[in-house]
């Protein structure tokens, strides 16, 4: 399976930055009260529970958590919706941006405009989205024959290895069951989340590239309705030095 590339470890990196100034709040708040229409108790919605533990990690307050939850039943709250743009950046990289919105009139221009301020361009629906697949992706500590027999055992699709740590890939009706049993048998999970990957990777080799492609990266993630962006690319961090 494709899909599994250094622009994850890049994301992840920039993503605790971005915790770190408690950029990502707003984000995450919007992305709990997307889960939480599904229902309000984490123990039996597990979107909700991974949206919660993705805050958690980002040491997001209790307090905020439990208004993001509350806001699905707050009559004067702005209703958001969910939707999924699509696009391709420089050097025809597919992007996929995931934004939680209340009004499309403000969320649309802003992420067409990154698009195109950035050598890119959106594109219409379909466009771009069947080059990608749903998946649960379940990162863990570790690797090896026996880690890997492990998450296959559990009901896992595929796993990768990347640096000390495996990357689980599994059907999206099965990420709730595949990380329990992992965890219940001592596996040290850091992240887990309903993903898009992509079927095939483009290897970006040129830096001048590299650094467009970035720069329309940054321009997405300052979106405050983008909750997440899914990508066809590999980048060396080498390049971006």
């Amino acid at each position: 399976m494709s899909g599994h590339s250094k622009w994850s470890t890049i994301k992840r990196e920039k993503g605790a930055k971005d915790a770190a100034r408690g950029a990502v709040f707003t984000k995450l708040g919007n992305a709990i009260a997307i889960a939480a229409r599904a229902g309000a108790d984490p123990s039996t919605n597990f979107e909700l529970r991974l949206a919660i533990d993705k805050a958690k990690t980002a040491n997001m307050p209790s307090a905020n958590i439990q208004r993001a939850i509350d806001r699905v039943n707050d009559k004067n709250a702005a209703q958001l919706q969910e939707l999924l743009y699509e696009g391709y950046g420089p050097g025809g990289v597919a992007i996929l941006v995931e934004v939680a919105t209340d009004n499309i009139n403000r969320t649309y221009p802003e992420v067409k405009n990154a698009f195109n301020k950035h050598g890119g361009n959106i594109a219409e629906k379909g466009a771009v989205a069947f080059q990608f697949d749903r998946k649960g992706v379940i990162r863990v500590k570790g690797s090896g024959d026996e880690l890997m027999l492990q998450a296959l055992d559990a009901g896992a699709e595929d796993v990768q290895e990347e640096g000390g740590e495996s990357v689980v890939y599994t059907a999206p009706t099965d990420l709730a069951k595949v990380r329990d049993t992992l965890r219940e048998a001592g596996v040290e999970i850091t992240e887990a989340e309903l993903s898009y990957v992509p079927n095939t990777t483009i290897e970006i080799t040129d830096a001048n590239t590299a650094g467009k492609i970035m720069r329309l990266m940054d321009a997405l993630d300052d979106c405050d309705d983008v909750t997440n962006t899914h990508v066809n690319f590999d980048i060396d961090e080498s390049l971006l030095a």
